[in-house]
This record gives structure tokens, sequence and C-alpha cells, in this order.
């Protein structure tokens, strides 16, 4: 079998999917995007796919190697994910002539069922007590056992007593709303800084959330230790790392308890199952980031179904970021990624377990999408993290 071309699919709300087709016939699909940067993106896949061109499409170690180590320049947001999403359509196109879901050539499930966790509030400073109720009530409602929120909005170096008591008041909230049978997780998104960071850490503690998430900016990760060492909750982080030579850097200090690589950036599906063994190794769990579209979380569920390290899932349904588009609404088997009594089975259709309409694809790209990051100041007019 050979690799005898691609196509580009930019769709809304805010994604980029990839074609990849072979001279008998078999189609694999991949998910390359930086958020904000699609077009970016789609260069990257276009200046890097001739090495692939004409090429066995099984042969994935080889390709990414070359992909990846061929340029002087290597690794980063851009061509990291350029890569990926090539990476991802071979794995599809290799479980499709093998008739086997992926997770089977990467050892085989450990599990039955994965589980899920779901998204409230959006920029959670925005809201009342009252929205943060009824938001997590809805996702209880929809049967998660678990959701993830933001606390804090545009911080500088230092909180006023006010505004800390504010992220804690919205964190009890959601614990009062949904009890101590159910959990929540916390996003900081990299907008605190260190000294507010402790601060915050301690006063989120009586809530008891399943994780805090990029507690500070993954420039500043020598500081996870320091800060694990302030509080009993869970650090979590790993986004915006792009190869197990990024995880290297933080899972050899120490201080993180969940990492979070996400397989649209980070290299595809067998980096990150390099990633997740080396953390396996830490004694860190693994919960890949995923706020894209479907073929994204269809890689990453292959790669819960077979790391024993796995905790949980993220999902982009009902994110604010999915204006404009759903989850399953380019897919003829929806019910495949539709999250039931909060899990999704682990996959056992060949590839990638999804079926992409082709159809629906392509007349979405008659709607461009231009998402763009949200730019933040604060009082005197400088900038603040997002």
């Amino acid at each position: 079998m050979k690799i005898t071309g691609f196509e580009l699919f930019k769709v809304p709300p805010r994604w980029l999917f990839l074609k990849v087709t072979t001279d008998e016939g078999i189609e694999g699909w991949g998910e390359p995007i930086v958020e904000s940067k699609p077009d970016t993106t789609a260069a990257a896949v276009r200046e890097s796919f001739d090495l692939v061109l004409g090429k066995d499409p099984a042969h994935i170690e080889d390709h990414v190697n070359i992909l990846l180590r061929s340029g002087f320049y290597r690794h980063g947001p851009v061509i990291n994910s350029a890569i990926a999403g090539i990476e991802q359509a071979l794995w599809d196109i290799k479980g499709k002539a093998l008739g086997v879901p992926i997770h089977q050539l990467l050892g085989g499930p450990v599990r039955n069922t994965i589980r899920m966790y779901g998204w409230i509030g959006g920029e959670m400073y925005k809201t009342t007590d009252a929205d943060i109720r009824k938001q997590a009530k809805d996702i209880v409602g929809r049967g998660y056992t678990a959701m993830k929120m933001n606390v804090c909005g545009p911080t500088g170096m230092l909180a006023t007593f006010a505004d800390i008591d504010a992220v804690a008041a919205r964190a009890a909230a959601v614990r009062e709303t949904i009890g101590p049978d159910l959990d929540f997780a916390i996003d900081f998104h990299g907008r605190v800084h260190r000294a507010l960071a402790k601060q915050l850490l301690k006063v989120l503690e009586p809530m008891r959330p399943l994780f805090v998430e990029e507690a500070v900016l993954p420039e500043h990760s020598e500081l996870f230790p320091e800060l694990a060492a302030s509080t009993t909750i869970p650090l979590a982080a790993g986004e915006r790392l792009f190869s197990r030579w990024d995880f290297k850097r933080v899972l050899g200090p120490g201080g993180l308890a969940i990492i979070q690589p996400d397989l649209s950036h980070a290299l595809g599906i067998w980096e990150c199952r390099k990633i997740a063994a080396m953390a396996e190794a830490y004694d860190v769990a693994i919960a890949p980031h995923c706020p894209l579209g479907p073929i994204n979380l269809a890689a990453s569920l292959q790669l819960d179904a077979c790391c024993p390290n796995f905790l949980i899932q993220e999902q982009s349904e009902l994110m604010h970021y999915n204006k404009g588009g759903t989850l399953t609404g380019y897919l003829k088997n929806p019910d495949t990624l539709t999250t039931k009594d909060g899990y999704l089975p682990v996959p056992t259709a060949p590839g990638l377990g999804i079926e992409i309409d082709e159809e629906k694809v392509r007349a979405a790209t008659q709607h461009t999408h231009t998402f763009q990051p949200t730019i933040w100041r604060l009082k005197d007019g400088s900038y603040a993290e997002w």
C-alpha cells in the first residue's frame, strides 16, 4: 500500500481535519490544529507531506522520525501538531487495513469503559453563584460524574483578599451542589503567578478538587515541586508540552500528579503512548487534553483504552469554544462519541473507530472560521494571561 495524497478541511467551530488517501482506497483521518492558527498548521502539513507521499503508511515510527528530524529546527506547537495530524491518519489507515481498533496495536485494552468529564462555567469570573450551581446540576443531569471549571479571570501578580475569597466561593458552590461523591477539577489556565498560586491552592483545599490544572505557565514548570509541596491538591499540566522531551523536564523534577498531553499537539498517538509510559514509571496519571474535535477525541480514546495509568478524559461537547459546531456533527456514527452515564465504551471499530461524514465536512468548509484568542488587560492597561 502507498500513500497517494491528502486534503485539508477547515471547519467550524475552530477545527482542521486532514484526510490521507492510499492506492488501495483506504483513507485515514487526522486533526492537525493549533488553536487560532489553522492556516499556519495547514501550511506546515503541506510542507511536510512530500516526505511521506508514495511511502508505505504502515511505517509510522519511521515517518514521524523523518518528519521531525529531517528539519534542522524541531518541535514546537506548529510543527508537532502538523506531524500529529498526519500520524493519526496513518494509524487510522493501519487499523482499517488490519481490521482492528488502534488500541489493539498498542498492547490491547486494559479497561472496558473510559471516564469522561464535562465543562462548566466558561470564564467563571463572569458568572454568579446561581449560574455556577445551575451549570453543575446540568452536567450531573447529563450523567457525568466529573466536571471542570475556571475560577479566575484576569489576574495580576497578586490578588486582593476579596478576589481570593471569591475564587473559594465559586469552588464551594460547585462542591455544595454536586456533593462528596462526584468530582470537579479546576483550571487555572496558566493565569496565576507563583505566590498567588500558593494562596489559591490553600483556600481551595477544603473543596477537595480532583486536580488543579496549569497552576502556573509551562515556562515556570520548575515551580511544580514547590507548589506540590504546599498543597494536598493533585497538580496537572501538559497541554502546552509537545513531545516526550518536554515531558521529561517536568516528570524528572516531580511535582505533577497528572500529565495532560494533547494528541493533536504532542506528535500524535504513538508519541503520547510513550509519554504515558514515562509517566507510569514516575507513578503519574494521564488525562489527555482534548478541547478540540471528534478526530482528536477518537485518537485520545484509543490511548486511554490501553494505558494503565489513565485517569479521566476531557471532551469539548458543551464547551464555550464550540459555538457553531458539535462534537458529533461531522460523524456518521455519532453514538461512538456520545457520553452515557459519564463514560464512553472502549472503541471496537477499526482504526480510530469513527466514520467521518465527508459530505458534511466538505459543506462546512464553506463557512470559514477565524477563532481568535481572548485579549485581557488589567486595570492599569497591562496584558493579563488568558
